[in-house]
């Protein structure tokens, strides 16, 4: 049995390929599904199986249309509402793939009917977990509804359980979040494996008792993606392939008038140089990984986007919005296009504390998450975390903003959007301070 990942840090989730060599498994895949075709061709195995460990909350999946493209069997909960065909899976079910044994194990928490895969063959095992039992901690509990959310702790640290009592303690441990993604309900070990042994010793789930398991929980649990919302339901009607073309470029005319009308153009230039020089009107995503999780988060959903950047950004990113089901945006032509252009200034922290000491009116804007906030911040500052920001703009006072964030990347995402609608902007970007008070 090989076990082959398929990261997308871009995301922080994993999918997998595990075959026997000649018949392959798919677990949890992400939209692109070319990659894990491009991994199932190298490794010269056929796609027979797909699996879904849930109704995934933070990302499209893959699984319905490579299930449909390789007429490989679906495997996804029976207890789920869906509006497509899939072989419904119960607790303890067993499917065999090849010369590879598929059980199904209920593991409720992250979601209601949540189910882990273990597959054994040949004396080994290896768990895909989904969002059950992570790399040292557990998926998050409350994406199914609020009110249900300590409800739901409770079932995660039961499934926990269940799984390390079922599991070989040399089982190796595949779980599809917890590389990043905001499904993690904690801090999680980056190490790219683990098995079920290791978990004993760090994972809370294993280690603290339910009380104090449930309690810390749910004290840690943070904001998360708006756009979250929108993914179960497109995962429950069967999401098709998607269309990864890169469209003709828009005439200059053309994305003037975008820029005038006010519509989302999206600069992925490096937020520097961005500042020193961009198209009146644009706003800055720049692209990395944390690209699509912030323009998803930041902008009102469905509205249209244009892109404008260097090819190998503007392919990149229609790949990485597919992925939250954000399709066909347009891109925009060479930024050189005679249309006005605007910038404004960045700064560092001993600049903005110089610049405390002036009387000269002025607004520090912390666009940083509410529990980043609550540990320190700076006297006296506006709090407004970015993804609320587009909403509040109006409230804004009128004279000079220094807005920052921890690292200065959503500080350039928030100093554009200030830029955009006439604010006089100052980009503090740098690093948040090891001092207690910035």
């Amino acid at each position: 049995m090989d076990v082959i990942p398929l990261d997308t840090p871009e995301l922080g989730d994993r999918g997998y390929l595990v075959h026997d060599g000649a018949h392959a498994l798919v677990v949890d895949p992400q939209r692109d599904i070319d990659r894990v075709e491009a991994k199932a061709r190298e490794q010269g195995v056929t796609i027979t199986h797909v699996a879904e460990t849930h109704i995934h909350n933070d990302y499209v999946t893959g699984g319905h249309a490579l299930a449909r493209k390789h007429d490989a069997t679906y495997l996804v909960a029976a207890a789920e509402q869906v509006a497509f065909d899939r072989h419904p899976v119960h607790p303890g079910d067993t499917v065999a793939v090849g010369t590879m044994t598929v059980t199904a194990l209920a593991t409720p928490g992250h979601t209601e009917h949540h189910l882990a895969y273990v597959v054994d063959h040949d004396g080994r095992q290896a768990i895909f977990s989904g969002g059950s039992l992570l790399h040292g901690s557990v998926g998050r509990t409350d994406l199914v509804d609020p009110t249900r959310t300590e409800e739901l702790t409770r079932a995660q640290y039961h499934s926990a359980r269940t799984l390390a009592d079922r599991a070989h303690p040399d089982a190796t441990l595949h779980p599809t979040h917890g590389f990043g993604s905001f499904c993690s309900s904690g801090p999680t070990r980056t190490a790219h494996t683990s098995t079920i042994a290791e978990q004993l010793r760090v994972n809370h789930a294993l280690t603290d008792d339910e009380t104090e398991f449930v309690a810390t929980l749910i004290a840690n649990l943070t904001a998360y993606p708006s756009y979250y919302a929108h993914m179960a339901p497109l995962n429950r009607i069967g999401p098709a392939e998607p269309d990864l073309t890169v469209p003709r470029p828009l005439s200059p005319g053309e994305l003037s008038r975008r820029l005038d009308a006010g519509e989302w153009v999206v600069d992925l230039r490096h937020r520097v140089a961005f500042a020193t020089s961009h198209l009146r009107g644009a706003i800055s995503v720049e692209y990395g990984r944390h690209f699509t999780t912030y323009l998803g988060w930041t902008l009102p959903w469905g509205d249209p986007v244009t892109l404008i950047g260097a090819p190998d950004d503007v392919t990149a990113a229609i790949r990485d919005l597919s992925r939250i089901g954000l399709d066909h945006p347009d891109v925009g032509a060479d930024a050189d296009a005679g249309h006005p252009t605007s910038s404004y200034r960045r700064a560092t922290w001993p600049e903005l504390r110089t610049r405390l000491t002036d009387p000269r009116p002025l607004t520090v804007l912390d666009v940083r998450r509410d529990d980043e906030r609550a540990t320190t911040a700076v006297p006296r500052s506006l709090h407004i975390p970015l993804p609320r920001l587009v909403s509040t703009m109006d409230s804004l006072p009128n004279h000079e903003i220094w807005v920052h964030c921890a690292s200065g990347y959503r500080a350039g995402i928030a100093a554009s959007l200030l830029d955009r609608a006439g604010h006089h902007v100052v980009h503090v970007d740098d690093d948040w301070p090891d001092t207690a008070t910035p």
